[in-house]
């Protein structure tokens, strides 16, 4: 009997297809790369042709030797490793490293493991597709190069393990460039006016939200204008203008794309990328069903795609029509709008089965996988369905010269509704309008209701809208998204709090150093351009070591001209005026994982070590003792008192010596401005230039 060898990439796997699959097949893993650069050199010839030099992975030895046994029993060998850039590119090195040249080899891939999708794909078994396997060498020889060029100045300038790479320092600066932004951002002051109204014969009263004149919308900017407003309004006759009804509609959602699910899961379940991507991963690979055995639940997780196959397509329709009804059946098939980017190999991620609804599933999944699958199932049968109807009415009431209005919506047809709402989206309807309100109600005051705002600077990146923003400008695809954010974390250039992301001090320092000495590599369209001529190499345009040669010399000359830059800034250990209270050295200042420390420079006979307090030469506000820098437990900075924790003085802003003139509090610098720490106060100035330079 004929004997045939499949190779996938993960042991979860392999459970799963075996059981597709008769018995005269053997199905092994590989667990991932076998062959890659070395971790001990650069790895890429740049004197030939910039020719890499793979070596088999450290502790893969075992698994190569077993795959090698059974490639000799084997009549034909199957390489079925994921259906993307990078697993093509693990076939490929496995055809090298276990010498397949003259067998008989097909590359196989699935985007889904069903029995279907499994026995299809070994049907249509093909070539390995070298277009991939040079996109993925391209973008593998780009990052080493990036990384192992810059990253060995960053440690000298440092003095500290750093690194820097392609997709990586390009983050960090969107990052930096935000809270840039956040920094320099002045709040200007506006006020809101409500317009409480009793309508005769009803007993709720109407609240109507001020616009402005008939010809114009107006902001209102301070107390004044707001009183100014409302003596002009004391004795006017307001009265309904124009009711106008209306209808609009909500689109049903696109089903999710990487990008997309990340971004869902993280607003809606608070998932970290990563976490996503893990769990994801679990649910494609199988999961044990109860009386179905392992079966993968998902498609493929790893896609930029919101195509749908024919079949899943039919098959969502018959599901919503037998349990919503037809009235819920969206009329056609939804795209996304094609985007350069797209790269439409796989389908969007959804259920493998539409009918294997998640509350079937409850008792074969963790909570988290449950939760994951629950979105996925839900957004992709919401994408099948009608769009939600809304009917609006907008009110204009007039008082005088000025015109307030009154806007409700209410669903007419819930349509996608039914099942699906997205994160942040309001679930109740917008505002309650009085069924008899028309033209002829007589409207009097009851009272008006001001408020005061301050304009908000804009949000600091969470994981969800760092994704979003990477996917728009093109930097970097699916795969990259959730290794890169993690990267940062953990090399805390980037603190995490409550969801947001803040730049450390040492992410300040490797992106002001990117910055000056490497301006391409962070530079954002330079990037996105470098993804597009990578996309090239994968569709057959571009010649994969094209794109090296034209990248290395500029890099080199980058590089060499930061190395002679660097040799003449010796970074000497600061001294400080401290003293070491075991051994009486003067403490020096020492780089660590979390910023600056004080440590003894008799080291490695005193060992002693404290924080390092650096002082900004302004006195606290409440107790009078110095403001000194100070981290959050992540890395994070901001300024508090020495005298921390009897004195609980801290601001996010750098604190000025100079007292607000109008109501006394403490100052704050924003950019080039001094602002009043009360922000109900507002006051702002200019900063002296003699305070700048």
């Amino acid at each position: 009997m004929a004997r045939y060898l499949v190779i996938v990439e993960s042991p979860a796997k392999v459970k799963t297809i075996k059981k597709f699959l008769g018995s005269n097949y053997v199905v092994m893993a590989s667990q991932g790369h076998v062959r890659d650069l070395p971790k001990s050199q650069l790895g890429i010839d740049v004197e030939h042709d910039f020719e890499p030099k793979y070596i088999t992975i450290r502790g893969k030895g075992d698994i190569l030797a077993q795959l090698r046994k059974e490639v000799k029993k084997a009549d034909k060998i199957y390489l079925a490793t994921d259906p993307d850039r990078e697993g093509e590119a693990i076939s490929w090195h496995l055809t090298k490293a276990l010498k397949l040249e003259g067998k008989k080899v097909y590359r196989i891939s699935f985007n889904e493991i069903t029995k279907n999708a499994v026995k299809e794909s070994i049907k249509n078994a093909r070539e390995i597709d070298m277009n991939l396997v040079d996109a993925q060498q391209a973008r593998r020889a780009l990052d080493r190069i990036v990384g192992y060029r810059i990253s060995p100045l960053l440690w000298k300038k440092v003095k500290r393990g750093l690194s820097a790479g392609r997709v990586q320092s390009v983050a960090l600066r969107i990052i930096a460039d935000r809270e840039a932004e956040i920094d320099a951002f002045i709040p200007e002051e506006y006020w809101t006016l409500d317009a409480v109204l009793k309508v005769q014969g009803e007993k709720k009263p109407l609240r109507a939200k001020f616009y402005g004149t008939k010809t114009e919308k107006m902001v209102i900017r301070s107390a004044e204008e707001e009183q100014k407003i409302e003596k002009e309004l004391e004795n006017a006759d307001f009265h309904v203008a124009e009711v106008r009804k209306g209808e609009r509609t909500q689109k049903s959602p696109l089903p999710f794309t990487t990008s997309t699910l990340q971004q869902e899961a993280s607003k809606v379940l608070n998932f970290a990328t990563q976490k996503t991507m893990r769990i994801a991963q679990q649910l494609y690979e199988g999961i044990d069903i109860k009386g179905q055995g392992t079966v993968g639940i998902i498609t493929y997780l790893r896609t930029d795609s919101t195509r749908v196959s024919e079949e899943a397509e039919r098959l969502a329709r018959e599901y919503i029509t037998s349990v919503y009804g037809a009235k819920y059946v969206a009329d056609t098939e939804k795209k996304k709008d094609g985007g350069k980017n797209i790269q439409d190999a796989h389908e969007a991620i959804r259920p493998t089965d539409i009918s294997r609804a998640p509350a079937s599933l409850k008792e074969s999944l963790s909570r988290d996988q449950f939760r994951l699958y629950q979105l996925i199932w839900k957004r992709f049968v919401a994408s099948r369905m009608m769009p939600a109807v809304y009917e609006t009415t907008s009110v204009k009431i007039a008082a005088g010269k000025y015109r307030f209005n009154v806007a409700t919506s209410k669903i007419a047809f819930e349509g996608f509704r039914l099942i699906y709402t997205e994160a942040g989206e309001e679930k109740d309807e917008k505002g309650v309008l009085l069924k008899g309100l028309d033209e002829n109600s007589e409207l009097s005051l009851e009272q008006f209701d001001s408020k005061q705002h301050f304009t908000q600077p804009p949000a600091h990146y969470t994981e969800a809208s760092l994704v979003k923003t990477l996917e728009e400008l093109g930097i970097g695809r699916p795969s990259t998204y959730a290794p890169t954010i993690t990267l940062i974390i953990n090399r805390r250039y980037v603190a995490k709090e409550n969801k947001n992301l803040y730049m450390t001090e040492l992410g300040e320092v490797v992106n002001n150093i990117m910055m000056h000495s490497f301006p391409s590599i962070v530079d954002v369209s330079f990037t996105a351009n470098m993804e597009s001529l990578l996309d090239g190499v994968a569709e057959g345009k571009v010649r994969w070591k094209t794109i090296i040669e034209n990248f290395y010399p500029d890099l080199d000359t980058a590089v060499k001209k930061a190395e002679e830059e660097l040799e003449e800034v010796k970074i000497e250990d600061e001294v400080t005026d401290v003293i070491c209270e075991e051994c009486g050295r003067n403490m020096v200042i020492k780089y660590g994982p979390h910023g600056k420390f004080l440590a003894c420079p008799g080291f490695p006979e005193c060992r002693n070590t404290k924080p390092y307090l650096e002082k900004i030469g302004v006195k606290c506000p409440m107790c009078g003792k110095d403001v000194v820098i100070r981290k959050t437990k992540k890395g994070r900075r901001y300024y508090g008192c020495e005298n921390n924790p009897e004195c609980e003085f801290m601001s996010w802003q750098k604190p000025s010596e100079k007292k607000c003139p109008q109501c006394g509090n403490y100052m704050v610098e924003k950019g080039n401005k001094l602002l009043c720490s009360n922000e109900q106060c507002g006051y702002t100035e200019s900063i002296k230039k003699e305070k700048e330079n």
